[in-house]
């Protein structure tokens, strides 16, 4: 091969290179703005049920998107191929390359160079970042249930219980915000809707249950069948809030043990959230080669359906994947079948379609001919 054809060729590659990290730094922008604003809707939502802390969303929503992204770097990583491998079907650019001798396989070294470093950002985010932030949003959700009713309410805000039959709202917090001064507090029965105010509150745990010490309050009943009203006033009184709390339970969850935990591990779900792991990274590589083995030569189809087809091929992929997780938990595969026999078998089976396409399962005389 002269001088020319492999400056040609040098080009070629780092033109391929350039634009498939321009698709996949674009779409992955799109994918995380996209999914950003779902999950802070949602964080918010939560927030204002008193399911979460107001303090604490921004941590959950920081948590949430490590364990969103490897998934949306596979699906960047697939689209970006896709619509690259699709503009130069599109624009007859493929036609040209391969009049001067490049077949399609060689389109792999210069999408393998690109793909290898996302890929390595990949196994990293799935194998450490994504079990630790796991773990730290069951940090934070242990944390915020052992805190009584009157700890979650801010100072001036309306705040439902864990349990929807209370409405609290507090003046201010003092003690460490296990006081609440100047407590307001509706309670809802099934027959009866109650309004109390006091001038302090606080929680006891008493046999393994929580009340709520008031003092110096006042209490309106009303019964919801009748309507009619009672009044009465007290100097302490004590409402069951509920049992109270259990240890904080972090770490006892597959998805939050480190990946070295799970590969010692002989439990069945620890091997399939290591089947899970192993196979994201192993299926953001499958996907790549799916993108160069179905090439589409239809040249005329709209860019629409590339994209519908993509989102539909990543689909059925992921979902293919979790369906082996829940059959390893299960006890009905094992592990290593399930990586070999399902990314493998998908590797395989895209190596042997690009191949076909290729033409390289013809004899040397047939292909002659053919040209």
């Amino acid at each position: 091969m002269d001088r020319l054809s492999l400056t040609l060729l040098m080009l070629f590659d780092s033109s391929l290179r350039r634009e498939l990290w321009r698709g996949f730094v674009g779409t992955l922008v799109v994918l995380l703005t996209v999914v950003l604003t779902m999950m802070l809707i949602r964080l918010l939502g939560l927030a204002a049920k008193g399911s979460v802390a107001v303090a604490d969303v921004s941590l959950l929503l920081g948590y949430t998107m490590l364990n969103q992204t490897p998934v949306l770097i596979s699906l960047a990583l697939f689209v970006a191929a896709v619509g690259m491998l699709n503009r130069m079907q599109r624009e007859s650019e493929m036609v040209v390359w391969q009049a001067s001798g490049v077949r399609m396989a060689r389109l792999f070294k210069p999408m393998w160079q690109m793909a290898w470093p996302v890929l390595a950002m990949l196994g990293l985010l799935v194998l450490v970042a994504r079990p630790w932030s796991q773990q730290q949003t069951q940090v934070i959700k242990d944390r915020f249930e052992r805190r009584s009713d009157i700890a979650r309410v801010a100072p001036g805000q309306f705040q439902a219980s864990a349990d929807g039959k209370r409405v609290f709202f507090i003046d201010s917090h003092s003690d460490g915000q296990s006081v609440g001064k100047n407590v307001f507090i509706v309670l809802s029965e099934e027959q009866t809707e109650a309004v109390v105010t006091a001038k302090e509150g606080r929680i006891e745990v008493v046999n393994g249950q929580r009340y709520l010490l008031l003092t110096k309050g006042e209490r309106v009943e009303t019964r919801l069948s009748t309507g009619d009203k009672s009044r009465s006033r007290f100097e302490t009184a004590r409402i069951l809030v509920g049992d109270a709390p259990d240890p904080v339970t972090t770490g006892e969850l597959a998805r939050n043990k480190p990946t070295w935990v799970l590969m010692q591990s002989p439990d069945p779900t620890d091997r399939a959230e290591l089947v899970w792991r192993l196979g994201t990274v192993w299926a953001a590589f499958n996907l790549v080669l799916i993108a160069l083995a179905t090439m589409s030569e239809q040249v005329r189809r709209a860019n629409a359906w590339t994209l519908v087809w993509a989102l539909l091929v990543f689909i059925v992929y992921y979902n293919l994947q979790s369906l082996t997780q829940s059959w390893v938990a299960s006890g009905r595969m094992r592990d290593d079948t399930a990586l070999l026999g399902v990314h493998g078998g998908v590797t395989v089976l895209a190596l042997l379609l690009l191949w076909w396409r290729d033409g390289t399962w013809k004899r040397p005389s047939a292909r002659r001919a053919t040209a």
